[in-house]
C-alpha cells in the first residue's frame, strides 16, 4: 500500500467514525477536553505511523489500538501528576455526551483495572469481536477471553454491592 493511499484510507476512516473514536477515548478519561486531546494525539500517531498499517490489516482495530494505548499513557501520566483531590473533582464532571449514563455501571467500570476495563469497553460498548480486541490490545485470544470473564465477574460483585 502506498503512503498517500494509506493516508487517504486512514483519513476517510477517521472522518466517517470520529464519534466512535471520541467515545472510545472518553470512556477512559470521562472528560471532554482530555478525550479530544487523546483523539488528536492518536490521529497524529496514526498519520506518523501509517507504514505500520499493512494491506491485510483493518483500519478499525489498528486505529483503536492507537487510541487505547494513547488513553492508557495519558492516564498513567495523569496518575503521576495527580494531586490527592483532583480525582474527586474529575469524577464530578458532567458526562452529558457520554452514552454510558448509568452511574452505577460507570463507577463499577471505573473500579476495574485498565486491562479489564479495556476488554469490557471494546467488547460491549464498541461491539468488537474478541479477535479484534486481541489485536487491539496485542494479547492472545485466550488472555482476552480470560480477562473478559474476570471483568464480568468483578462487575457483578461491584454492581451487587452498589444495590
Amino acid at each position: 500500500m502506498g503512503d498517500s493511499n494509506t493516508q487517504e484510507i486512514i483519513k476517510e476512516y477517521i472522518l466517517l467514525n470520529q464519534n466512535q473514536i471520541y467515545r472510545l477515548a472518553f470512556s477512559y478519561v470521562h472528560n471532554k477536553d482530555d478525550a479530544l486531546d487523546i483523539v488528536q494525539e492518536s490521529i497524529y500517531k496514526a498519520m506518523a505511523g501509517k507504514r505500520s498499517l499493512h494491506k491485510s490489516d483493518s483500519v478499525r482495530p489498528w486505529l483503536y489500538r492507537i487510541v487505547v494505548n494513547t488513553a492508557l499513557d495519558f492516564l498513567r501520566r495523569k496518575k503521576r501528576e495527580a494531586v490527592p483531590h483532583e480525582d474527586i473533582l474529575l469524577r464530578g464532571e458532567s458526562a452529558a455526551d457520554d452514552r454510558y449514563e448509568d452511574i452505577d455501571l460507570k463507577r463499577a467500570l471505573d473500579s476495574l483495572p485498565d486491562m479489564y476495563r479495556s476488554v469490557v469497553v471494546l467488547r460491549y460498548f464498541e461491539d468488537l469481536t474478541l479477535e479484534e480486541i486481541a489485536g487491539i490490545l496485542n494479547e492472545n485470544l485466550s488472555t482476552v477471553k480470560t480477562r473478559l470473564y474476570k471483568s464480568l465477574k468483578l462487575l457483578r460483585v461491584e454492581m451487587s454491592e452498589a444495590e
